[in-house]
């Protein structure tokens, strides 16, 4: 696994900009003649790194001044999980730490539907365990899922466990999980909260694919979810048997020879269509994340595909009936990156949604910078402008998972962010030797023979999270290491929850190789908040899809229930808002995927609704 550099691994053989191609000048070049010409790779790079020394959080002064404040917990309630990574095919020994660096996923689900929000959390190395953390509503989770089914995922000859998504595909008023690995994707039928039973055969999906991101979602609004999913590396390559190891993307800017993208129409019964013609044409780029959600407000939801090594893609949905590649028009497709991550928030508090891609930085080295794609429409037409920089949130080291959410319930967005790719031998760094391949032909870079051995050297490891305040008004303000969130685990996936039922979106973070943390949020009593539990009746019984427009104070926020966001990950589908203080809720207004519209007038604040759609 490995990401986008801007290199040339040579400073005199290419003295002009150029791309990977060699055919024009690109972006490429002009970040290789930065580097270049500031001598960064006249010598191996030697990273000084030292253990980072903090002064202990000071949680009042930070209740005070940011609203809120992250106290770690896993092991006080109970949850003890560290990833493992898998061990692919030996020809890959020498950059192993690169191909098997992801798999750390998280997912969040009410499934025996007792009100407490659980954790499912995926492990990666052959023949380990995945675990499925019940709520027990007191503080404290127990792992069920040896007991209930869901463990022992990762046998050898099946793949390995890359993240998972949940959703009611019968309608039946329990989430159903579907496992998606590098190898053979899984479906399991929730049996009422008692246990799961495996339809994977049942349910016609491929035998064998390299998926690393999934999202339920109703694309017709027929009331039965529909899968959408993503492949990273070629369907049919099997990274256990290698017959080459010519299998390295093409390009570090414009690889097509990764995976694919699938669509299946769900039929309610457990088995599914295969409807990916309805997408158009294969692009057969390095997906790592996809979201859905209704982008441009005509009540169906619309794709947007982050890829690894290109550009990003997005589908808007023709009513159900296929969908339109749009990518170019919307500019989305301007610049190619390393996309890992796709997850939507109403940043301005307009009933828009923005759209946070990460990507790589790596101050000195490579600027690359995180996108956060905000909506403007002229003349009835959706276009997107990168506004990351302006906004403050562009720099997010080496960015992984990141999910949008109101934290210290001031009424505003804020947005956590996760990073870190290989943290090794503190001294030493594999960023020089990485370079080489950077500017070479096709040939050189799709081989993962001729890529430079690690030898135990980190890679953009050690790094600080991010965690950004949102004011509501399109600025951020970087507050991580203030409010408790200091590690420097290689993250991945997170996801936001309110566990312990009070109130406040607390934070569930995998890591490569590393802990599943569970943050604890304590948030000033001054700022108010409510909250909506959604069911579908003629809409799918998930919600998912569903919208809530929300006013209050003069303001209006939306918000969505979706079935997978972020990097492989996905948050509670209950819809939390913060409100600030002295809140006058007027309405929430419910738009189900059915086209039904529900009024709740003068909502009270500091409640779970729980909504039932209206027949």
């Amino acid at each position: 696994m490995t990401h986008p550099l801007r290199f040339a691994p040579s400073c005199t053989r290419h003295p002009e900009p150029f791309n990977t191609k060699g055919m024009m000048p690109s972006r490429v070049g002009r970040i290789i003649l930065a580097v270049c010409f500031g001598g960064l790779l006249a010598a191996p790079l030697v990273l000084k790194q030292q253990p980072v020394s903090r002064a202990p959080v000071d949680a009042e002064a930070a209740l005070a001044r940011y609203g809120f404040f992250m106290e770690e917990v896993s092991a006080a309630s109970g949850i003890r999980f560290t990833h493992e990574a898998p061990s692919f095919d030996p020809k890959l020994d020498h950059i192993m730490p690169q191909i098997a660096v992801v798999g750390a996923a998280v997912s969040v689900v009410d499934f025996d539907r007792d009100g407490w929000q659980d954790l499912y959390v995926t492990n990666s190395g052959e023949n380990s365990r995945n675990a499925l953390y019940r709520n027990l509503g007191n503080g404290q989770f127990v792992d069920v899922a040896e007991d209930l089914g869901v463990a022992d995922l990762n046998r050898d000859g099946t793949g390995v466990s890359m993240g998972s998504v949940w959703g009611d595909y019968d309608n039946d008023g329990y989430e159903d999980l579907f496992l998606y690995k590098w190898g053979r994707p899984e479906l399991f039928h929730n049996d009422a909260g008692t246990g799961f039973t495996r339809v994977t055969e049942k349910a016609g999906f491929p035998e064998w694919t390299n998926v690393n991101a999934a999202v339920w979602l109703d694309y017709d609004r027929d009331g039965i979810l529909d899968l959408f999913f993503a492949s990273y590396y070629p369907p049919d390559l099997n990274l256990w048997d290698l017959p080459s190891t010519r299998m390295m993307p093409e390009s570090f800017e414009y690889a097509r020879n990764g995976g694919r993208k699938y669509l299946f129409r769900g039929r309610g019964d457990g088995t599914f269509e295969d409807k990916t013609d309805l997408l158009g044409p294969q692009s057969n780029r390095w997906t790592f994340a996809v979201g859905a959600a209704d982008l441009r407000g005509t009540g169906y939801p619309d794709l947007f595909v982050a890829n690894d090594y290109g550009i990003n893609e997005i589908f808007f949905n023709n009513e159900g009936k296929g969908f339109t590649e749009a990518t170019n028009d919307t500019r989305i497709g301007a610049v190619p990156k390393s996309g890992m991550n796709v997850s939507f928030g109403d940043i301005l508090n307009q009933g828009e949604y923005a759209v946070y891609v990460s990507n790589i930085s790596e101050e000195g080295i490579l600027l690359q910078g995180n996108n956060l794609w905000v909506p403007s429409r002229k003349n009835g037409k959706l276009t997107y402008q990168n506004m990351a920089s302006a906004m403050g949130v562009e720099s997010g080291g080496w960015s992984w998972g990141a999910q949008f959410g109101d934290l210290n319930n001031d009424g505003a967005m804020d947005l956590f962010v996760t990073n870190g790719y290989i943290s090794a031998d503190r001294q030493e760094s594999y960023w020089y030797d990485f370079s080489k391949v950077a500017g070479a032909h096709s040939a050189i870079i799709s081989d993962a023979k001729n890529w430079p051995a690690m030898h135990g050297r980190s890679l953009a490891g050690y790094q600080q999270k991010r965690l950004w305040l949102g004011d509501g008004l399109g600025r951020f303000r970087e507050v991580a290491q203030a409010v408790g969130v200091t590690e420097q685990y290689d993250g991945r996936a997170i996801a936001l929850a309110d566990f312990w039922n009070r109130g406040v979106l607390d934070i569930a973070a995998a890591h490569q190789k590393g802990p599943l943390l569970l943050y604890k949020n304590t948030t000033t009593p001054e700022n108010a908040w409510i909250a909506f539990d959604l069911e579908g009746t003629k809409s799918n019984r998930s919600a998912i899809g569903a919208r809530v427009e929300l006013y209050w104070n003069g303001k209006m926020q939306i918000q969505e229930v979706m079935g997978g966001s972020g990097f492989s990950a996905q948050n509670q589908r209950r819809l939390h808002f913060g409100l600030g203080r002295d809140p006058q809720v007027e309405k929430a207004v419910i738009r189900w995927p059915s086209g039904t519209v529900q009024t709740i007038e003068s909502p009270e604040p500091g409640k779970i609704h729980r909504i039932r759609e209206v027949s």
